[in-house]
């Protein structure tokens, strides 16, 4: 495992930990097998399991672009939405940490 392999684990494993109520791991959950992922499918997603609002649902998609840096955006035009793509060398090491780490919840 490269060192921003490491870092970027690392990070994963804080962010679950902060996890109170499953929503983080869910949320890691349909990125890992959605593909192609957009704030609104994401919402659509999430609302059937978690009381939620797309704000919500927005600000921690943004975080994991963001902060954790396992996400590609991109944007065809400026009329259609932000398209959120997990990074293909990335993609092992979500699974890898969500195995590893403990639910909420869970003894």
């Amino acid at each position: 495992m490269s060192s921003m392999q490491s870092e970027i684990a690392g990070r994963l494993v804080q962010f679950l930990d902060l996890d109170t109520d499953g929503r983080r791991r869910f949320v890691l959950g349909v990125i890992l097998e959605g593909g192609e992922i957009t704030v609104a499918s994401l919402y659509k997603a999430v609302k059937e399991q978690f009381e939620t609002s797309r704000k919500v649902v927005a600000s921690l998609l943004g975080y994991i672009c963001s902060k954790l840096g396992i996400l590609r955006a991109h944007k065809k035009s400026y009329r259609l939405p932000t398209v959120y793509i997990l990074k293909e060398e990335y993609t092992d090491l979500v699974r890898s940490v969500l195995n590893a780490t403990k639910a909420p919840n869970s003894s």
